[in-house]
């Protein structure tokens, strides 16, 4: 699997672009603050088109490309895929941001930050499995930092890792679970309690050579996590 990361220019945060190889169709995952230049790069130099776009969560940080991404707001777009729990968060993500972090936003990119809802926008369910541009990506349902927060699981690797890795699948985590620390849960819509769940229910479950590749910071595996990762320590399956 064709795999390419780089940060969005605000916030550090993961956009990911994936593949079944160059010259395919792709799907964009959390396209964050001032993508669009980068990502455009990435699809010349590789001959990719965008076929979805895939959200982990709501948070401005990672969704506020998605309608230029998607080719806009007409119908012809293409869709963007979210929690139905984080679904009003595309109404106007701006409204929920502190009128200070705005403002450093507008002075740093040199113009006030605006919002155009997707006007394509489908549902992710628990348990779904979508195939889209020759991958199959299964939602997972992990709220906590969050009410719609998902991490999507992909049988295949990035194929910079080679045949012979000893890992088994790709898990994209969003801000569900970092290298070494998850998400926050102080925010609007967090839960300590649900996030708590949802590192017992969905994450300890999965296969230790599952490669991670959150929504900031790097990359890890579930192994590496649950040995080492603090939060996860006490917690059992």
């Amino acid at each position: 699997m064709l795999t390419i990361a780089f940060p969005a220019a605000a916030f550090a945060t993961n956009c990911y672009v994936l593949a079944t190889g160059p010259g395919e169709e792709c799907l964009v995952v959390d396209p964050g603050i001032g993508v669009e230049d980068r990502l455009a790069e990435v699809c010349r130099e590789n001959g990719l088109r965008p076929a979805a776009v895939l959200l982990t969560h709501g948070h401005l940080d990672h969704v506020y490309a998605v309608t230029p991404v998607c080719g806009g707001d007409t119908a012809a777009s293409l869709p963007a895929y979210i929690h139905a729990n984080d679904r009003y968060r595309l109404e106007n993500p701006l409204a929920s941001m502190d009128a200070g972090l705005l403002a450093m936003l507008e002075q740093e990119f040199g113009r006030r930050a605006t919002w155009t809802e997707p006007s394509n926008i489908v549902d992710l369910v628990e348990g779904a499995v979508l195939r889209l541009a020759g991958l199959e990506v299964a939602v997972a349902h992990a709220p906590g930092h969050t009410e719609g927060s998902v991490m999507f699981t992909i049988p295949d690797l990035p194929s910079q890792l080679g045949a012979s890795s000893a890992l088994s699948a790709t898990c994209v985590s969003g801000d569900v679970l970092f290298a070494g620390s998850i998400g926050r849960t102080d925010l609007a819509g967090g839960s300590g309690e649900a996030m708590t769940r949802s590192l017992r229910d969905v994450v300890l479950p999965m296969a230790d050579d599952t490669l991670v590749l959150p929504g900031h910071g790097p990359s890890t595996t579930i192994g590496r996590e649950r040995d080492t990762n603090p939060y996860l320590q006490g917690l059992t399956a």
